[in-house]
């Protein structure tokens, strides 16, 4: 069978293009030989689950260990039945090591044990009845919560005392969570006290992808079908991901399978771009993941200033490093956070836009000119009548109501973009605005978007002398700068509703547009 793109599942490498899955495992090895227990975190679809597979097949192997990689997961759906779910822990992992371990290295079976103590005790009389030192790979350690997360840590750290005689040799949490967030995801109410997680010596994760090793990967295509992925194309790829695993086998996987599918052409940097548009319309397993997290009260405290451009001093850093962990953002070499890749930006996006674009009344498209294209003083005044009329109304259909204005302008700007273009958005902590470019065939449209609230000054000098910076990364472009009223005592829309002529301050021209 012919090698592909994997976007499902671990990755095997008889059927999907991969690389070494050790390579971003540095230190795991000598943990293991120091008895080390270790917590492994990483975001979703990222290869922690292929690379500890191969890791435990290496070392069972070697011959020196018995490991194995058995996941929690089934426990998820008991969270508050100890038993029920260690029940189905059990079940689960007598499965995988029927598949994984060689017969002698098998565990016994499971002795009988009350509620709140199956896990240590199975783990247990494993380690005794094993041949060799037993290592053991706990994956999805976060699915269960509540009382039987609390559970099952309590009993790891109870049975941390008697290995490696009556314990795993090794053994690791795997999950998307640092261990310091357990306590947040148990419930801080029962697990204030730091001991059920104190047996950890050290938190490791999983790096995206080099530059480089995203076209080493694709490079493997090539060798297998001759097919080329030009270099630009491997750049933009990268771009566009910023390495993240799934990403990049997502916009490979579209390519090769959707777009290009003759292998005497090359694939290119446009190539790509098709691909990312599929994978954003569509919205797979993995993206429709990141979506449904943008629904929770931690996530919507960090996401909501991002997108304002606000600073995060409020937000309570446990909510922080759960958005990294989650791997929806990411922390800047510089300081400060950004959401993870391109098209994650472009994902939350559209998504926290969907249900006021859903509530949009059908808007003609009277910024269309003779030729087809946008004409971007007719979708001026088609913006400002679609405000006055709609706008107040559809603040409320906003997800998050801190960033409501803004987020209506964006659906309003997709409604436009449907017709034929594409929307590039720019958001960080800290910026103070949205930077927005629409490309509309020969058209680009450069939009900024400013918040002006009470206690703050004017931001039209700001935006100005921002948009300058922006345009010069854009390059020739019409430009707004537009400013929402948000203060308390602000004038009413029909008086503060207005456009004015400006100036950047190296001389650009500027519609200046205030809500």
């Amino acid at each position: 069978m012919a090698r592909h793109f994997n976007t499902a599942g671990p990755c095997r490498a008889d059927l999907h293009y991969m690389l070494p899955p050790d390579r971003r495992l540095h230190g795991v090895r000598a943990l293991i030989d120091r008895q080390t227990y270790f917590v492994l975190h990483a975001p979703r679809q990222i290869g922690k689950t292929t690379s500890l597979l191969a890791l435990a097949r290496a070392l069972t192997a070697e011959g020196r260990y018995a490991a194995v990689l058995v996941s929690m997961e089934a426990g998820a759906a008991f969270s508050g039945d100890v038993g029920a779910a260690e029940l189905a822990v059990l079940g689960a992992w007598r499965r995988s090591a029927a598949a994984r371990l060689p017969a002698d290295l098998q565990p016994p079976p499971w002795p009988d044990a009350p509620p709140g103590a199956r896990i240590a005790t199975a783990l247990s009389a494993w380690a005794i009845d094993s041949p060799r030192p037993l290592v053991v790979f706990l994956d999805e350690i976060d699915a269960p919560e509540g009382d039987a997360l609390v559970s099952v840590l309590r009993q790891l750290r109870d049975g941390f005392e008697t290995r490696p005689a009556a314990f795993p040799w090794s053994l690791a949490l795997i999950g998307m969570r640092d261990v310091r967030d357990y306590k947040v995801v148990a419930g801080a109410d029962r697990a204030r006290s730091a001991s059920p997680f104190n047996i950890m010596e050290t938190s490791l994760t999983m790096r995206d992808f080099s530059a480089a090793e995203v076209g080493e990967l694709y490079a493997q295509h090539t060798a297998d079908t001759s097919q080329r992925f030009e270099d630009a194309a491997v750049a933009r790829a990268f771009e566009l991901s910023r390495g993240q695993p799934w990403l990049v086998n997502a916009l490979a996987a579209r390519a090769t399978r959707d777009l290009v599918p003759d292998v005497a052409r090359a694939f290119t940097a446009a190539d790509i771009d098709a691909a990312r548009e599929i994978l954003i319309r569509r919205q797979d397993t993995h993206l429709d993941s990141l979506i449904e997290r943008l629904h929770e009260e931690r996530v919507r405290r960090v996401i909501a200033p991002m997108i304002a451009g606000d600073l995060l001093a409020q937000v309570p850093d446990d909510d922080r490093r759960l958005v990294v962990d989650l791997g929806l953002v990411r922390r800047d070499p510089d300081g400060g956070l950004d959401v993870a890749n391109p098209i994650y930006r472009e994902v939350i996006a559209r998504a926290l836009t969907q249900g006021v674009f859903d509530a949009m009344p059908r808007v003609p498209a009277t910024w269309l000119g003779p030729d087809g294209g946008i004409d971007c003083a007719r979708l001026l005044t088609a913006w400002l009548a679609f405000w006055r009329q709609h706008g107040e109304a559809l603040l409320a259909t906003a997800p998050y109501a801190e960033v409501a204005a803004q987020l209506v302008m964006m659906a309003f700007l997709h409604r436009v973009a449907n017709g034929g273009g594409v929307i590039e958005r720019e958001y960080a902590l800290g910026r103070g605005r949205i930077d927005l470019c629409l490309r509309y065939g020969p058209t680009v449209l450069a939009v900024e978007l400013k918040v002006w609230r009470s206690r703050q000054r004017d931001p039209e000098a700001t935006g100005l002398a921002q948009l300058d910076a922006y345009l010069d990364a854009q390059g020739p472009a019409t430009a707004w700068l537009v400013i929402f009223d948000q203060r308390a005592r602000r004038p009413s829309p029909s008086k503060r509703t207005r456009t004015a002529r400006k100036r950047t301050p190296s001389g650009r021209a500027v519609t200046v547009v205030r809500l």
